[in-house]
């Protein structure tokens, strides 16, 4: 997947396309059945298939409300998108200046003459352009102007409700981390940097953490967790606590992750977290005696959960470097 910031880098470059555009928060089902039909109904045409996206969120710049952590940061959404098929993302900055674009400016700007859009796919509830008034009619009326057709996916259902990324953000803030994963097709997952902590782990539980920097906005509720951890090379089971540590008396939010029979030095390190099964709430204990049995416990049952056949981790690869930008577009 080639990724372009700046549409003056491709246009000219692609003689016509199927484009799909969102914000694509999480990378959903929803999304990933959008993402896929643009790349299918593209390769059938003998078109271009083009994701279209935008940071920062558009959510930060118009600051009409509160923006609420994200899903997926911009790296792992492209990771995520590539995964999905399409030959370009189209990564735009979203500025006030686009924000005042009518919707015919915009389409005509960034997608007839700059990706000579053939086909359009939006999602059901997709909007675009200045006070959201561009929608699946005007977008149709626009493209019966300009020459190209629109179509609009139906929503994605799972259990009889829609996935949306409010759902699934609402779900993972509640700890509930494996009622997450039919919605987005994987476990959910933060990335950090293994930094020094307080060495209370391995020096006085004898079970060594690594302490997390994170880099990710949306975090599980405080409790312990099942997980499992991508360390460079390989993927290991462990368990997971974030909170406070109230039993040392901490205020400040932490992440800290078990490994299990793991021995390595990871400071300086970056590392995944998938998310699995919450085990319990995050307590005060009355000593290091009963801390340290109840993490013995927490260790057990991390094991057994991540042994079962449904809490196989599904890892996720990108198909390009990230930050990457095209050279030379190639013709199509």
């Amino acid at each position: 997947m080639i990724i372009v910031k700046n549409i003056e880098d491709i246009r000219g470059a692609i003689a016509g396309s199927c484009v799909t555009i969102g914000n694509f928060d999480g990378v959903h089902k929803g999304h990933q059945k959008l993402i896929e039909l643009a790349t299918s109904r593209a390769k059938a045409q003998g078109l271009v298939s083009v994701v279209v996206t935008f940071d920062p969120h558009p959510l930060q710049v118009l600051g009409k409300a509160a923006a609420p952590p994200f899903i997926t940061l911009t790296e792992q959404k492209l990771e995520l998108i590539s995964q999905h098929g399409p030959q370009v993302c189209l990564l735009l900055e979203f500025t006030l200046e686009m924000a005042r674009l009518s919707p015919e400016e915009f389409v005509r700007k960034y997608l007839v003459d700059g990706v000579h859009m053939q086909e359009m796919i939006i999602g059901y509830d997709y909007h675009l352009g200045k006070g959201r008034s561009g929608n699946f009619e005007t977008l149709s009326e626009l493209g019966a102007a300009c020459g190209f057709a629109v179509d609009r996916l139906d929503p994605v259902t799972i259990d009889g409700a829609v996935v949306s990324s409010t759902r699934i953000r609402d779900l993972v803030q509640s700890g509930r981390v494996w009622a997450a994963r039919p919605l987005l097709g994987r476990f959910y997952q933060v990335k950090g940097r293994v930094v020094h902590g307080m060495n209370r782990g391995g020096r006085l539980l004898g079970f060594p953490t690594a302490n997390l920097k994170l880099v990710d906005e949306l975090f599980p509720m405080p409790g312990v967790y099942a997980i499992w951890v991508e360390v460079p090379g390989e993927v290991r089971m462990g368990v997971a606590n974030i909170g406070i540590n109230p039993t040392f008396g901490n205020d400040a939010l932490s992440v800290e992750a078990h490994i299990l029979d793991y021995s390595g030095d990871l400071y300086g390190a970056d590392i995944r977290v998938h998310f699995v099964q919450r085990i319990r709430d995050e307590r005060k204990f009355s000593g290091l005696d009963e801390l340290r049995a109840r993490i013995t416990k927490d260790v057990e049952l991390g094991r057994q959960i991540l042994s079962q056949p449904e809490a196989e981790i599904m890892l996720t690869r990108p198909a390009f470097e990230p930050g990457t930008t095209p050279g030379q577009p190639c013709r199509c």
